[in-house]
């Protein structure tokens, strides 16, 4: 199952305005079902109470290392052992030099010095503690021990100043969870994907374009990342934020997606044209609003570039191509025609006439066709059905691999 479900989250707060953050967090962690343990330094508790904490989690809330209840006398020890992961959020400067040296002056940070679980932390505090050459180089020095740093964002700060150092978004801190329980099999690989449709302007107030979210690209996208790829997303116009850890540029039309995609291919070990780009385009850009006053309006259309059959007719050496085809009958057949006649390795077919299938849903069902055959998943998420195609992929790599390619 893709998210949180199950895993067993220490959530260490220190003593930053942005502990008040933390607690939505905790709220966001719960809803995934995560299972979540707070403890919290005595500075966290001048501005968050402990009580709120234990609401939000239903779990007791560890503050004292020298805590006499039975339970609690070795929780420096146990609560490391009973926890997949430890996320310090938010992590003070303070919090970042007393973990870095290795002090164990409370029970977070000995909790962190015992543990033998990925750390994540998330520093926020004011931009000028942050860019000072002692913190950076505390970073560092966390980094080096294997910890894994989530940088925090820009904008305006508690004191009102404006620069680094705002606690990350949950979203940057949650890809970065999700991936220390994924396969690291992407490592290394840089991954080119398309995602969303194109529009192809009629006039100032009209395009053409079609019915794609460019939910299915930007899962495959996220999904990559977490496998530790570097990627790269070309997107067309849809209204999906930006997902952490990768290059992201944004198009309109088929040819700004056809000239960005050819820039950026040849150096991409894995290429996934996964966006629905608009097959046709008027064959003439009215410069001023076409009245609705005109009797009979007909609209010259000319055809749009082919990026996939582009793509397969240029692909470099060893490079693996998948392309999608969106159909609304004989899937199987479509797909094994486009496989084949645009030279791709893998095809996935998604049903668009599907209520839970195709565009702007949740869900998909989709066949995975290439050279050996036809698999059709069943139906789950996208998030699913993305890391379903990367082991698709990563099958044919191996594949690859052992023919001595």
């Amino acid at each position: 199952m893709i998210g949180l479900h199950g895993k067993r989250i220490l959530l260490g707060v220190t003593g930053s305005i942005a502990a008040y953050k933390a607690a939505e967090w905790v709220r966001e962690l719960v809803k995934e079902e995560a299972v979540v343990t707070v403890a919290m330094t005595e500075a966290a508790e001048r501005f968050v109470a402990p009580l709120t904490f234990a609401a939000l989690s239903g779990q007791a809330v560890h503050r004292d290392m020298f805590d006499a209840a039975p339970d609690r006398v070795m929780a420096h020890i146990n609560l490391s052992r009973e926890a997949d992961v430890i996320l310090v959020a938010p992590a003070t400067a303070q919090t970042l030099a007393r973990l870095a040296h290795g002090m164990a002056d409370n029970l977070l940070a000995t909790v962190v010095l015992a543990a033998r679980i990925p750390v994540v932390i998330c520093p926020a505090m004011n931009s000028f503690m942050l860019n000072h050459p002692a913190t950076q180089d505390n970073i560092r020095r966390l980094e080096s021990f294997g910890y894994h740093i989530v940088q925090p964002g820009s904008g305006e700060l508690a004191c009102g100043e404006i620069g680094d150092g705002r606690l990350a978004d949950w979203d940057a801190a949650r890809e970065t969870l999700l991936s220390l329980f994924q396969p690291d099999d992407l490592r290394g690989k840089t991954i080119l994907i398309t995602a969303g449709p194109t529009r192809e302007a009629l006039d100032p107030a009209r395009f053409l374009s079609n019915r794609s979210s460019g939910r299915m690209g930007f899962a495959l996208a996220r999904t990559a990342r977490r496998r530790g790829a570097e990627v790269v997303l070309v997107a067309g116009p849809v209204h999906l934020p930006d997902p952490p850890g990768m290059e992201v540029i944004r198009v309109t039309t088929a040819e700004e997606m056809r000239q960005t995609v050819a820039g950026r291919a040849r150096a991409a070990d894995i290429v996934v044209k996964s966006a629905a780009v608009a097959d046709f385009r008027p064959s003439a850009y009215a410069a001023h609003k076409i009245k609705k006053t005109q009797q009979d309006l007909r609209l010259e259309l000319v055809r749009n570039p082919d990026i996939l059959a582009e793509l397969g007719a240029n692909r470099s050496p060893g490079q693996i191509l998948v392309g999608f085809a969106a159909e609304s009958r004989d899937h199987a057949g479509e797909g094994q025609r486009k496989l084949r006649g645009k030279n791709v390795d893998l095809m996935i077919v998604n049903d668009i006439l599907g209520a839970r299938t195709g565009f702007d849903v949740e869900t998909n069902q989709v066949s995975l066709i290439d050279c050996r055959g036809t698999t059709t998943l069943p139906l789950l998420s996208k998030e699913e059905t993305a890391d379903r195609i990367w082991d698709a992929v990563v099958r044919l790599r191996d594949g690859r691999s052992g023919d001595g390619e």
